[in-house]
């Protein structure tokens, strides 16, 4: 018999019951704590898991109440939010989507990973891999930006950052995929709203980085909040048992969110919260996150028959299986090696090449890099100095004092130049009492930099945006400022696209440094200065105007296009239906020219590959990175198929004056759409493949061919 079974047999009901209770500890300003409630019923056997508890000593002290004081002495799970790092702060999500680079995700995860497991944590609620394609969401910070293949490569690397090789590895920790699923695409934006999309939607943008975090061996799953199509995701027995457990045979745990099933009762699928339990358990959610309905109230649904005492044993066995997994059972106080002096600098490095790489160049009309003969600069605006702000949402145990704000870092880079500072205005807030003397800072400088956006609690969880623009006073500071007639840098921190079509305009520079983490400002500077060719791109299209939210590349095509000389056609009076920029855009300081797109077939059957080549060329004089977009098109189709979908991407390092050759290889699955039944299908016919470096349609290379019946 096994150890599970065993315990299984040994567990009271009370006992059961207890392992799928996952509860929350308190903060306070000294420290981590348990709340006295928690240790008395962690005691009695009661509590499974614990998250928002951290270090060595009160983890420790906590477990051993499990261990040691209870009668069965099964260990709880200990996690935490750890969205962009743990100690070490890196940039969000969102923004280090933008480098497109996998290596790099799955590095800062396992950074993240080692720094957590050395201070008692065992899982991560993250990655958060809904994809977004409304900047009024405030969660799409957490995430890998619009696209399902981004968000499906995102997935792959911090798993596999995450978990290492095994769970049972001190230095690892289990993920969890989140949030199951569609919550980037909430009416209007609200988060927890409701979700209203087709069964095709689900299966072709939404499901797809979830599959990959299956396929990837994630532990866990968090449902969402929202419900999808009228029912609740903490309810949704067809995507949570039919989907994830039938066929994707996932075996980990799935959790609810935070309150999530006693929130049943509120969407109105459930009348009580004996009600609330029963749906949630036989739907397929093995833990309850600190609502205790299902401690409180399984007994009583089992009486009424709502559920069955065999739907209680699979999921507690699915969490202890996870717990034997942890190897928690052999070693209830694992904890990594705390990291080495070495190891944390390490980490700090990583941290600036990440933040470095998350910039995006949006506009640049010469004024950057910084000039040679610029001496006296100003450095204006609320977000100059915002050491805490530069952390963005989900921050863990990061340090504000660890930060380096954009002032700091202009100041250690710059130490031959004078450089003076005024905020203007407040992020938030009416006072416009410091434009002036922001203004006369202006008019006596050879360059401004003029520091705009959000503050961090603007972003994240219930912060969506109605008009995702700047805050407060901030465009009558930047207005005043541009007035004055100084050379303006803008730079956005932000955990979204801001809609800002008159800064793109009036300023000579406007740059994207999102919420970059602990090395902000020493990343923004080495941009700024040239000391780094930026080459972030855009994870998500970024509107002109809140009006044509939501918006995304891969928009499928209609019977009247967009067409200026026709009336009646797909169009706005009042707005360009054209985003301000495209998914995948983003300038550096050197100029790449792409030619020659080659396919080595024309016509090609299922077990054949398709290999596209196209030629890069830097015709600067400054090194560069590039990345390169491969999209295709299914010209004809049973089902009419998005204009873009974008199927492969590369990166390529370029010197001055020098040409590489950039081959993708794509295969059967490639071609492959969701047929009648959202199963993978094939259907013969014209494709056309489209190269470039974003998705403006209008400058990508193309090359056509036909897929043929074998």
């Amino acid at each position: 018999m096994s150890r599970i079974e065993s315990l299984l047999r040994a567990m009271t009901l009370e006992e059961k019951l207890g392992q799928l209770n996952l509860v929350t500890a308190g903060q306070v300003a000294t420290g981590p704590i348990v709340p006295g409630e928690t240790t008395q019923d962690i005691r009695a056997g009661l509590v499974g898991g614990v998250f928002n508890l951290w270090g060595p000593d009160v983890v420790a002290r906590t477990q051993r109440l499990a261990v040691e004081e209870t009668r069965l002495g099964v260990p709880l799970i200990f996690g935490l939010d750890i969205l962009h790092g743990y100690r070490t702060i890196f940039p969000v999500p969102l923004a280090e989507t933008g480098a497109f680079d996998p290596l790099l995700w799955e590095r800062t995860a396992r950074a993240s990973a080692l720094e957590a497991a050395c201070e008692g944590i065992h899982l991560s609620f993250a990655p958060m891999l809904d994809v977004s394609r409304d900047p009024r969401w405030g969660r799409i910070a957490e995430g890998p930006g619009e696209d399902p293949f981004v968000g499906s490569k995102f997935a792959q690397a911090k798993i596999r950052g995450f978990q290492g090789e095994r769970l049972s590895d001190r230095g690892a920790l289990a993920a969890t995929a989140k949030h199951f699923c569609a919550g980037g695409a909430a009416t209007a934006g609200r988060d927890y709203a409701a979700v209203d999309v087709s069964e095709r939607m689900l299966h072709e943008v939404y499901l797809p980085p979830f599959r990959a975090a299956v396929e990837a061996g994630c532990a866990a799953i968090m449902s969402a909040f929202n419900n999808v199509n009228g029912v609740p995701m903490t309810s949704h027995d067809k995507l949570l048992n039919g989907y994830l457990r039938r066929k994707l045979d996932f075996d980990g745990v799935i959790m609810s969110d935070y309150t999530a099933v006693t929130e049943l009762v509120e969407h109105g699928v459930a009348a009580d919260l004996v009600e609330a339990a029963a749906l949630a358990l036989t739907a397929g959610v093995d833990m309850d996150m600190v609502s205790g309905a299902y401690l409180r109230c399984l007994p009583e649904a089992l009486a009424r028959g709502l559920v069955a005492e065999a739907d209680i044993d699979a999921a507690v066995a699915r969490v202890l299986r996870l717990k034997e997994r942890l190897g928690l059972f052999d070693d209830p106080y694992r904890f990594a090696t705390p990291p080495a002096e070495g190891v944390q600098e390490a980490h700090r490095q990583l941290a600036l090449d990440a933040a470095r790489r998350a910039i995006t160049l949006l506009s640049n009309r010469g004024i950057l890099p910084l000039a040679a003969d610029v001496r006296r600069i100003a450095v204006i605006g609320p977000l100059a100095d915002a050491r805490a702000d530069m952390l963005g949402p989900w921050s863990a145990a990061g340090a504000a004092e660890n930060c380096v704000t954009i002032l700091e870092g202009l100041k250690a880079a710059l130490m031959a130049f004078e450089i003076i500072h005024c905020a203007g205005v407040s992020i938030e807030g009416d006072d416009e009492s410091g434009i002036e003397q922001a203004r006369a800072l202006a008019r006596d400088v050879d360059v401004v930099v003029l520091c705009l956006g959000e503050s961090a609690s603007m972003s994240g969880e219930a912060a969506s945006r109605a008009t995702p623009g700047l805050p407060g006073k901030q465009r009558q500071l930047a207005e005043r400022i541009i007035a004055t007639g100084a050379p303006t840098i803008a730079l956005l921190s932000c955990g979204r696209p801001l809609t800002a079509p008159w800064l793109f305009e009036q300023a000579q520079a406007v740059l994207a440094t999102w919420l970059l983490g602990d090395m902000a400002g020493r990343a923004i500077a080495d941009v700024l200065t040239g000391r780094f060719n930026p080459c972030a791109r855009l994870a998500v299209t970024w509107p002109r105007d809140v009006g044509q939210v939501p918006i995304f590349y891969a928009s499928r095509s209609t019977g009247r296009p967009p067409d200026a000389n026709n009336f009646y056609s797909s169009k706005y009076l009042d707005c360009p239906v054209e985003p301000q920029f495209p998914f995948g855009h983003g300038l550096s300081f050197a100029r790449v020219t792409l030619t020659n797109l080659r396919i080595n077939r024309l016509e090609f059957t299922l077990g054949d590959e398709v290999e596209a080549r196209v030629d890069a060329r830097n015709e600067s004089e400054v090194a560069t990175e590039e990345t390169i977009f491969l999209f295709l098109h299914d010209v004809t189709a049973r089902v009419a198929r998005p204009l873009m979908e974008l199927k492969a991407w590369a990166k390529v390092a370029l010197e001055p004056g020098k040409s590489k050759t950039v081959a993708f290889t794509l295969t059967a699955e490639s071609f492959s759409f969701p047929g009648d039944d959202m199963e993978p299908m094939f259907e013969p016919g014209a494709f056309d493949i489209l190269v470039g470096l974003s998705a403006d349609r209008k400058n990508l290379l193309t090359a056509s061919l036909r897929m043929i019946s074998t």
